[in-house]
């Protein structure tokens, strides 16, 4: 019989979830932007805007949390305003492991939710802007609503990917146990002591359960909003 989850192990799971949540729903209004500019909009710099989205899906996660220290560390640029401004610190702090997080897991929010949108058709959003509705009234009473399966499955897939993100989050706030150590980081800490295999393996199967649940619950949303929505 598998021995029950230790302190550390539930204090990595705990942590995960809070991290995996936090990092969710910080970058959701950002990545709904994000994902209608890419399907409707035309600007200059449309191109560029879409590489920086998709970049921490092609750079090594290590290069990513990296950059994120030089940026958002005590001595970053970005990190020392925060810090001199309003006393916040993000390297080496759970809210740092959100926000590696958020960054890895972006790209496959606006790509769920990108994708939805332009599955709608345009016509429709133009009879109701001829009807005399602004920009943001049409969003929110005709795109939204249809929308909403690729919103879920994008909220889903960055909540998995954030709970399996290792290279950028050890890299921006390290392994910390109890602080900043998500299950990942456990699962290698673990592994690199004589015994921790069963902890290990314990942690793993977790991480296997919730990746699964995420996805099975991502299509069973997904098609019972797209049902809703198309009136079946």
């Amino acid at each position: 019989m598998t021995n029950p989850l230790g302190a550390e192990e539930w204090q990595a799971l705990l942590l995960s979830l809070r991290v995996s949540v936090w990092a969710t729903l910080l970058s959701l209004p950002l990545g709904i932007l994000a994902a209608h500019a890419l399907a409707r909009w035309t600007f200059p710099g449309r191109t560029l805007l879409n590489g920086l989205v998709h970049l921490p899906l092609i750079l090594p996660p290590v290069v990513t949390g990296y950059l994120l220290l030089v940026t958002f560390g005590r001595s970053g640029p970005v990190g020392a305003f925060l810090y001199d401004s309003f006393g916040i610190t993000l390297a080496f702090r759970w809210t740092g492991a959100a926000l590696a997080a958020a960054v890895m897991a972006f790209p496959l929010m606006v790509r769920a939710i990108r994708l939805s949108i332009e599955a709608v058709d345009p016509r429709l959003e133009q009879a109701a802007a001829t009807l005399g509705a602004s920009r943001p009234v049409v969003f929110l009473t005709v795109t939204l609503p249809l929308i909403l399966p690729g919103i879920v499955a994008g909220v889903i897939l960055a909540f998995a990917k954030a709970m399996g993100e290792f290279g950028a989050t050890i890299t921006f706030v390290s392994n910390i146990p109890g602080q900043t150590q998500t299950l990942p980081s456990a699962i290698y800490a673990f592994l690199q002591v004589p015994g921790g295999e069963s902890s290990a393996l314990r942690l793993v199967l977790i991480s296997v359960a919730v990746a699964m649940a995420a996805l099975i619950a991502s299509e069973w949303v997904s098609r019972r909003i797209a049902r809703r929505v198309g009136g079946q």
